[in-house]
């Protein structure tokens, strides 16, 4: 019976604790302006992108970075092993050096669709980054952005990759496979998955800039970062 006493004062007091803390939040959110809110959240897109874009948009920036660096699609990477033995693993390794540089300069030229994502941002927008998850600024670009960085991205990645036999080659492969249900339909067009890879590294990075920044507002060296990201 004691034991059932102190489980369930146990509980009372850790959901005191988290009303507490909740409370605290909101109070501390209440205190900023809808004006420096708006400012902080722009200003945290903007270095989440900036970080993205000069990290990735260069020579290495997926090659020589293993959280996104683009492997082999679909079977072929399982595969990977076999090509070797038959002596194509100069081919395996040029396909992933033209798929990663196809990436590189296409974030490279991603800030224009992400700087137009923060211009829009609503007031509403803001309040939603500010009280979401630990990734909000993510999936804030994520869901604005996806369509315009395809689009942008993908003329960008056919040029890469249009330089290489084997690429129309993996297309042509590729697509019996997918229809024979051996490869994922998303991965039978490798310009579609190169696309796809360099979002995905690009939210990344958005996404580790972001961490930093809620975890240790103070060291993003602005006062409206502080302000606002320091009452969360």
């Amino acid at each position: 019976m004691r034991r059932y006493r102190f489980s369930l004062q146990a509980s009372i007091f850790s959901v005191f604790l988290a009303l507490t803390a909740a409370s605290v939040q909101a109070a501390g959110l209440d205190a900023i302006s809808s004006g420096d809110a708006s400012a902080g959240v722009k200003e945290a897109l903007a270095k989440g992108a900036d970080f993205a874009v000069a990290s990735l948009g260069k020579s290495d920036g997926f090659l020589g970075n293993d959280k996104v660096k683009i492997p082999l699609p679909g079977y072929l990477q399982k595969a990977e092993s076999a090509l070797r033995m038959f002596g194509m693993g100069k081919q395996a390794d040029q396909l992933v050096e033209t798929m990663n540089r196809a990436a590189e300069n296409a974030v490279a030229e991603a800030k224009p669709v992400l700087s137009d994502a923060i211009k829009r941002m609503t007031v509403q927008d803001a309040k939603a980054i500010l009280t979401g998850g630990d990734d909000s600024v993510t999936q804030y670009f994520r869901r604005t952005t996806s369509d315009q960085l395809a689009a942008r991205f993908m003329p960008i990645v056919k040029k890469q990759t249009g330089k290489l036999q084997l690429a129309d080659q993996y297309n042509a492969f590729a697509g019996k496979a997918a229809s024979a249900g051996l490869v994922d339909k998303k991965d039978a067009d490798l310009d579609s998955y190169v696309t796809q890879k360099a979002m995905d590294g690009l939210f990344l990075m958005i996404a580790e800039e972001e961490k930093k920044l809620r975890a240790n507002p103070v060291a993003a060296g602005s006062a409206v970062l502080k302000k606002v990201f320091g009452a969360l």
